[in-house]
Parts: C-alpha cells; structure tokens; sequence
C-alpha cells in the first residue's frame, strides 16, 4: 500500500521545471538603427532567454543585423504587427514570452521584475505602463490618444490598464496560446487587453521607462490612421463581447425617437379621433418595430457570446499555470 500510495502521490504531482522557457519576442519592421541595442539590452537583463526577431519585410539591414547580434531571426510576409503576432504565439514554444518593439525604446531592465512577477503571482500578463519625461518619446498627440482610448476602454469594458496600447508585456505560455489574434496592425494591443479582461484572467502592471528611439529610427505608427483603426476595433469587440448593451443601447434609442414621434399623433388622435400624419404613423411603428429586433438580436446573441467565451475559458484552462515552475532558479 505504501508502494501503491508513492505511485499516486508522483502520479498527482506535477512535475517541476527548474528553469523557465523565457522567449523575447521582437517584431520589426525597418528597425536597423535600433535592433542591435534592442538585442543587447534583452541578452544583458535576461542571459537565459531565446530572443527571436521577426522581421516584417523590412527594406534595410534589420535581419542581417539582428541575426549578427545573436538573435534567431524570422521572417512574417503578411504585413503588419497583428500577422506577426500571431505568427510568434503560434511558433515559439516557451513557458514566459516578453513581448517587445524592435525600436529601443522599452526599458530591457524591467523584464526580470516583470518575468518574476508574472512567475510569482501567478499571473498571465504584466504590462509594462510606459512613463517617459521625454516629448521625443512620447509624443503628445500619442499621450493625448493613449489617454482617450484607454478611458474608452475602461468605460466599455468596465476595467482596464493605465496603457492599453503598449507595446512591452509579458504572458504566460497559457495566455499566448490560448489568444487567437484576430488583429491585423497596431490594434494588436488592444485585442489583448480585452482578451485579458474579458476571460477575467489574473493581470498586472509594472511602470516601466520609455525612451526616445535611436537616430535614424523612425516611428511606424500613424497617430490619425492606427487612432482610427484602434477606436474601430474597440467598438467591433464592444459589438462581440456586449451584445445586449451595443444592441440594446440602440433599440433604446430608436424606441424613444419613436416614443417622441408619437406623443403629437396620439394627442391628436384623443382630441379629434383621427390620425392626420400617416407617414409619422407608419415611421414611428417602424422605428418601434426596429427597437424590438435590436433588443432582441442582442440577446441572442449574448447566448452565443456566453458559449463563446465558455470555450475559450476551457481552451485557456488546457495549459498549467506557473505552479510547476520555480522561479527563484529561472
């Protein structure tokens, strides 16, 4: 009996791995002037991690530089980060994965903080909160959206992050290959806040430095265009994750603008009897009618969206969280 209980007591335990798989991932696109020191500052801040660059059909020295600084170069030929993204989740197989830009810009000596607390608490992502003194780095315009977007956000969604749109997080091995990435550019970021936010998945925050890119680096972001492209994809997961709100919210509007519409005809019906303005009539049942089936298209569709996120809890519960690692030897 003592024989059979040691068998089951290795059989319910897993086992421990004693060294993390930390994976830097660094999507790039004509980043030459900066990839060499991006490189350099992940190998001195995380000895043990695998860095892998994934270049986005850059036109200059980016890969021939990377892979000369030692890093294991990729290449993704669908153009723009979100391709790329997925395409890293999907190929590197590792236990911690931080996720950086290729431009230097994020502090390399807060991953260790990062990776320990993501380890440590159990967590599944940790996003690295930029603060910077520099206007260089930050360009106002840039803050001034960061700020909209990311109160948008927490209003829509009811929690979010002090920057939504960072670049610089850490995941979990579970998180990243349970997102299914949908995203195509810059909007990358802010499919994964409301991933996280809305699978309810355990999440921190670290406020790390940001620096001004290196000369001859120059920013892919276009402040109005990718603004656009991100307010749009908050609206579109508003849509999918809050159906009876997003529906429901137009119904209610459309009711009472058929409300209101109504009020004089129904007065004039009580006084004289007759309906004087039929196509009023006729719009404001229309209108009416209209309320009726957003409201209810938004709750079926909070049905579907419920077995939806059922399933991708369940795919999200497949991978082990971080118990069987021990942090303090990664």
């Amino acid at each position: 009996m003592r024989v059979g209980g040691a068998v089951l007591s290795q059989v319910l335990t897993p086992p421990v791995t004693a060294t993390p798989r930390v994976a830097v991932l660094l999507p790039c696109y004509n980043e030459a002037a900066a990839i060499g020191a991006t490189i350099s500052g992940f190998r001195a801040a995380l000895p043990h991690a695998t860095i892998y660059v994934y270049d986005n059909n850059s036109r200059d020295e980016t890969r021939a530089i990377a892979a000369a600084a030692g890093a294991i170069v990729r290449c993704e030929r669908m153009q723009g980060k979100g391709h790329v993204v997925r395409r890293m989740f999907a190929d590197i197989e590792a236990d911690v994965y931080v996720m950086a830009d290729g431009d230097a810009t994020y502090d390399a000596a807060a991953a260790p903080l990062m990776v320990a607390m993501l380890i440590d608490e159990t967590l599944d992502m940790v996003v690295g909160a930029r603060q910077s003194e520099v206007d260089a780095a930050y360009r106002r315009g840039h803050r001034f959206g960061n700020l909209l977007l990311t109160g948008l956000l927490a209003r829509l969604f009811g929690r979010s992050f002090s920057d939504i749109l960072s670049g610089y997080r850490v995941f979990s091995r579970r998180f990243a290959k349970s997102f299914p990435v949908l995203s195509e550019g810059f909007e990358i970021e802010t499919e994964i806040s409301v991933h996280a936010l809305e699978l309810r998945m355990p999440v921190g925050e670290v406020v790390t430095a940001y620096a001004a890119r290196p000369e001859g680096s120059t920013s892919k972001l276009s402040t109005y265009r990718d603004g656009w492209r991100i307010l749009r994809t908050i609206g579109m997961l508003y849509r999918i994750e809050r159906p009876v709100l997003f529906f429901g919210g137009i119904g209610m509007v459309l009711a009472l603008v058929s409300v209101l519409l109504s009020v004089p005809l129904a007065i004039t019906y009580l006084q004289t009897g007759l309906v004087p303005r039929l196509p009023t009539a006729l719009l404001s049942m229309g209108l009416m009618i209209l309320a009726f089936l957003n409201i209810f298209t938004g709750l079926i569709l909070d049905t579907v969206v419920r077995g939806r996120r059922e399933v991708r809890r369940l795919a999200y519960l497949r991978f082990p969280a971080f118990s069987q690692i021990d942090a303090g030897q990664g």
